[in-house]
């Protein structure tokens, strides 16, 4: 398991990872991470992993571009001094490019995405034991539709950057994509972009798995 007793890992992201997590920061009793994946993970890994004294927080905001991160990494990510960082980030980049096409600056292009987070990642990488990128995914099996093509795209930024910085990378587009050869969309997402709870436990089990978690520990 990648994780040490007494990590910090904080989970950084839009309204797929915010789940009503406490403001200013998400972490704590109760919801304080959030009633999503974060809230999973956080659950599995105080139970298997007890003697860790993991610390989780949840730093995701609903809406969010790669724009906004950037806006705020200084304060919600490097002046948190964190030992991971886990990013899930994008879809809003792409979708505001079909819900608000009259507003272009709402969206953000690709040769921009790419930018930010690869600044992201550089001003990042020195501080902590490691990062992790997470796909951007759609619920949505026909990949010609066009929002998911245009999100594919991104996805493989993604993949290119986790290659180049060394970073742990996490396709979950493939998993449900795996998924959905059995079930219809719906089954994970009503909107297919907010994870339902089927939805977010898989996520959460995605990137369990992709952590090293050993699920037999127990």
């Amino acid at each position: 398991m990648l994780f040490e007793k007494n990590d910090r890992i904080i989970f950084m992201g839009d309204s797929v990872t915010d789940c009503g997590r406490k403001r200013p920061v998400g972490e704590g009793l109760a919801e304080g991470v959030g009633a999503g994946y974060v809230r999973t993970i956080e659950s599995f890994l105080n139970v298997y992993y007890p003697e860790l004294n993991l610390r989780i927080t949840n730093m995701g905001i609903s809406g969010n571009t790669i724009a906004h991160l950037q806006d705020r990494w200084q304060t919600d990510i490097l002046d948190l001094n964190p030992d991971w960082v886990s990013i899930l980030i994008g879809v809003n980049d792409v979708w505001r490019q079909f819900d608000e096409p009259a507003i272009p600056e709402s969206a953000v292009q690709p040769e921009e995405f790419e930018a930010i987070y690869r600044e992201l990642i550089e001003k990042t990488q020195d501080g902590v034991k490691g990062i992790i990128l997470i796909t951007p995914h759609f619920y949505e099996r026909y990949k010609q539709d066009p929002m998911r093509t245009r999100l594919d795209e991104y996805g493989s930024i993604v993949k290119k950057l986790a290659k180049e910085y060394g970073c742990l990378f996490i396709d979950t587009q493939t998993v449900f994509d795996q998924f959905m050869e059995n079930h219809y969309a719906a089954y994970l997402s009503a909107d297919r972009v907010h994870p339902n709870y089927a939805g977010r436990t898989l996520l959460a089990i995605t990137i369990l798995k992709a952590i090293g978690f050993d699920f037999g520990r127990l």
